[in-house]
């Protein structure tokens, strides 16, 4: 179970595969959640990346309990670090489709910002999708408020909170290689301020222009506050892991989000030569339409969008034609 919602697994009756359902439950009751549940339906349909999770069906019950039907994986990657340590070479193949993945949403003008294992999902091919939405946001350089779980949320988050674009995915998910790396998270923060501290501890005091450009006083003062530290050696901190590894690793858990590697040059790291492949590394058809997220909708404005969203996804006729459409899951 998420946040918002609850997931299961069922089977299609109509094409007999196996599907997994994600019930959003009550996602009228408040303008926020339904705008968010809007939100992510708008993504799911936009998104088409054999990385990123696909929506299959979509339908509404009497109680106005909202499903999405996506396709079914049988893990996801915080189950399979927690279950064994990783081979090089699943590192290697599972970070590569991770930024994959972000290469296209970050092209599509998508911020995911919670990026997490449990938000990875694999099959027993080793095939990866990343999933969950409905945090996502606008490549916006005022972006604010809550994101991701805090093992893997970007230092500019905790410094400013707003001034952030698509480099706090590439955070997180250098959060995630380190995790498959070393079998364990890497800055497991019991709060907002040990957080900060534990990331200080490998990479060092943060540099002046990243301190500069921190807006609450209080944080600066925090931060000013800190003992001055010096970077570690990752090759003393990962002493399993080899040279090329550690140096995109390097370039991902940079300070400065402005001097981070992106997905594409991460991509075309030596590290991930033996997948990388530009030609079949895509980037989205055209930018997702983000006119919507600054609209402060009363819930049944945000209701009759979501209908039409459903209708146009179904094609109107069909779906109205059959209501029950989902009776074909059990």
């Amino acid at each position: 179970m998420g946040a918002f919602g609850l997931v299961c697994s069922a089977k299609d009756q109509l094409t007999g595969t196996n599907v997994a359902i994600k019930k959003i439950m009550k996602p009228f009751s408040t303008p926020v959640l339904s705008k968010r549940t809007y939100r992510e339906l708008k993504l799911l349909k936009h998104l088409k990346h054999e990385n990123i999770i696909s929506l299959s069906d979509i339908f509404i019950s009497p109680l106005e309990d909202i499903y999405f039907v996506t396709e079914l994986l049988g893990t996801d990657l915080h189950r399979l670090l927690t279950s064994r340590p990783l081979e090089k070479q699943f590192i290697q193949y599972f970070l590569y489709q991770i930024l994959r993945g972000l290469k296209y949403v970050h092209s599509a003008g998508v911020v995911h910002r919670d990026l997490k294992p449990s938000n990875i999902l694999v099959n027993e091919n080793c095939d990866l999708k990343i999933c969950d939405f409905g945090l996502a946001r606008i490549q916006d350089p005022q972006m604010t408020g809550y994101v991701s779980t805090r093992y893997y949320r970007a230092p500019e988050i905790m410094l400013t909170w707003q001034k952030y674009d698509v480099a706090v995915d590439i955070w997180s998910a250098g959060c995630i290689f380190a995790e498959m790396l070393e079998g364990k998270p890497l800055f497991p923060g019991k709060d907002h301020v040990n957080q900060f501290s534990i990331i200080t501890e490998l990479l060092g005091t943060p540099p002046d222009d990243v301190i500069e450009t921190i807006c609450s006083e209080n944080t600066l003062r925090f931060v000013q506050s800190l003992p001055k530290r010096e970077k570690i050696p990752f090759s003393k901190k990962f002493i399993n892991a080899e040279p090329e590894a550690l140096d995109l690793l390097e370039r991902m858990l940079v300070f400065d989000p402005r001097k981070r590697i992106n997905a594409e040059q991460a991509l075309a790291h030596e590290y991930l030569s033996p997948y990388h492949d530009e030609s079949d590394e895509p980037i989205a058809d055209e930018v997702f339409d983000w006119s919507f997220n600054d609209a402060d909708l009363p819930i049944d404005e945000w209701k009759m969008m979501m209908y039409q969203e459903i209708l146009d996804f179904h094609n109107a006729d069909r779906y109205l034609e059959n209501p029950e459409a989902n009776t074909r899951y059990v």
